[in-house]
Protein backbone atom coordinates (compact mmCIF):
# COMPACT_ATOMS: atom_id res chain seq x y z
CA UNK A 1 0.00 0.00 0.00
CA UNK A 2 1.61 3.47 -1.01
CA UNK A 3 1.49 6.41 1.47
CA UNK A 4 -1.33 7.67 -0.82
CA UNK A 5 -3.56 4.98 0.21
CA UNK A 6 -2.19 4.82 3.91
CA UNK A 7 -4.48 8.20 4.40
CA UNK A 8 -7.54 6.70 3.25
CA UNK A 9 -7.50 2.95 4.83
CA UNK A 10 -6.63 4.58 8.26
CA UNK A 11 -10.21 6.53 8.14
CA UNK A 12 -13.24 5.14 9.99
CA UNK A 13 -16.40 4.51 8.04
CA UNK A 14 -18.37 6.41 6.47
CA UNK A 15 -15.09 8.49 6.24
CA UNK A 16 -13.03 5.70 4.20
CA UNK A 17 -15.84 5.25 1.79
CA UNK A 18 -16.49 9.20 1.14
CA UNK A 19 -12.82 10.02 0.77
CA UNK A 20 -12.29 7.06 -1.69
CA UNK A 21 -14.99 7.82 -3.88
CA UNK A 22 -13.94 11.74 -3.91
CA UNK A 23 -10.48 10.86 -4.94
CA UNK A 24 -11.85 9.08 -8.04
CA UNK A 25 -13.55 11.55 -9.04
CA UNK A 26 -10.97 14.32 -8.72
CA UNK A 27 -8.40 11.80 -10.34
CA UNK A 28 -11.02 11.04 -13.66
CA UNK A 29 -11.46 14.83 -14.07
CA UNK A 30 -8.25 15.42 -16.06
CA UNK A 31 -5.69 13.48 -17.27
CA UNK A 32 -3.06 15.83 -16.01
CA UNK A 33 -3.83 15.25 -12.70
CA UNK A 34 -1.79 13.52 -9.90
CA UNK A 35 -1.92 12.46 -6.81
CA UNK A 36 0.48 13.10 -3.44
CA UNK A 37 1.08 13.99 0.28
CA UNK A 38 1.35 17.04 1.68
CA UNK A 39 0.98 18.20 4.89
CA UNK A 40 -0.12 15.31 5.14
CA UNK A 41 -3.00 14.85 3.69
CA UNK A 42 -3.61 13.80 0.18
CA UNK A 43 -2.80 16.74 -2.52
CA UNK A 44 -3.93 17.04 -5.76
CA UNK A 45 -2.29 18.46 -8.88
CA UNK A 46 -2.77 20.05 -11.97
CA UNK A 47 0.78 19.67 -14.32
CA UNK A 48 2.19 19.78 -10.87
CA UNK A 49 0.43 22.83 -10.06
CA UNK A 50 -1.13 22.22 -6.13
CA UNK A 51 -5.06 22.39 -7.19
CA UNK A 52 -6.82 20.66 -4.26
CA UNK A 53 -6.82 18.91 -1.15
CA UNK A 54 -8.77 16.13 0.93
CA UNK A 55 -9.35 16.04 4.67
CA UNK A 56 -11.15 15.54 7.76
CA UNK A 57 -12.38 18.07 9.95
CA UNK A 58 -11.17 17.42 13.36
CA UNK A 59 -13.81 19.26 15.19
CA UNK A 60 -16.81 17.54 13.21
CA UNK A 61 -14.86 14.61 11.54
CA UNK A 62 -16.49 15.36 8.37
CA UNK A 63 -14.45 15.11 5.20
CA UNK A 64 -13.96 18.43 2.92
CA UNK A 65 -12.14 19.31 -0.23
CA UNK A 66 -9.98 22.22 -0.26
CA UNK A 67 -10.00 24.42 -3.27
CA UNK A 68 -6.18 25.90 -3.22
CA UNK A 69 -7.46 28.91 -5.55
CA UNK A 70 -10.78 29.09 -3.93
CA UNK A 71 -11.05 33.08 -3.33
CA UNK A 72 -11.64 33.05 -7.26
CA UNK A 73 -14.64 30.55 -7.07
CA UNK A 74 -17.70 31.86 -6.54
CA UNK A 75 -20.37 29.16 -4.87
CA UNK A 76 -22.46 29.23 -1.78
CA UNK A 77 -21.25 26.38 -0.54
CA UNK A 78 -17.83 27.02 -0.18
CA UNK A 79 -16.45 28.30 3.15
CA UNK A 80 -13.45 31.05 3.91
CA UNK A 81 -13.34 30.70 7.20
CA UNK A 82 -9.88 32.56 8.29
CA UNK A 83 -8.07 31.75 5.05
CA UNK A 84 -7.16 34.35 2.27
CA UNK A 85 -7.13 32.25 -0.63
CA UNK A 86 -8.16 28.86 -0.35
CA UNK A 87 -12.35 27.50 0.70
CA UNK A 88 -13.46 24.46 1.33
CA UNK A 89 -16.70 22.26 0.14
CA UNK A 90 -17.49 20.27 3.24
CA UNK A 91 -19.12 16.82 2.30
CA UNK A 92 -21.77 14.66 4.25
CA UNK A 93 -19.99 11.14 4.34
CA UNK A 94 -23.49 9.98 5.34
CA UNK A 95 -25.61 11.35 2.63
CA UNK A 96 -25.57 10.68 -1.38
CA UNK A 97 -22.25 12.81 -2.71
CA UNK A 98 -23.48 15.79 -4.44
CA UNK A 99 -21.86 14.85 -7.31
CA UNK A 100 -22.87 17.23 -9.92
CA UNK A 101 -21.88 20.27 -7.41
CA UNK A 102 -18.23 18.49 -6.89
CA UNK A 103 -17.65 17.99 -10.90
CA UNK A 104 -19.05 21.48 -11.16
CA UNK A 105 -16.18 22.99 -8.67
CA UNK A 106 -13.46 20.80 -9.46
CA UNK A 107 -14.33 21.59 -13.29
CA UNK A 108 -14.43 25.68 -12.17
CA UNK A 109 -10.99 25.34 -10.18
CA UNK A 110 -9.52 23.74 -13.19
CA UNK A 111 -10.20 25.74 -15.34
CA UNK A 112 -8.46 28.20 -13.70
CA UNK A 113 -5.27 26.55 -14.38
CA UNK A 114 -6.40 25.61 -17.92
CA UNK A 115 -7.13 29.22 -18.88
CA UNK A 116 -3.57 30.61 -17.32
CA UNK A 117 -5.65 32.60 -14.95
CA UNK A 118 -3.48 30.39 -12.52
CA UNK A 119 -0.25 30.40 -14.27
CA UNK A 120 1.46 27.23 -13.87
CA UNK A 121 5.31 27.23 -14.57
Amino acid sequence: MSQNEAFYFNEEEPNKSCLLTLRDIILNQDENITETKKYGMPCFCYKNKMFAYLWVDKKTQEPYILFVEGQQLDHPELETGNRSRMKIFRINPKADLPITVIKSLLHDALDLYRNGIIKIK
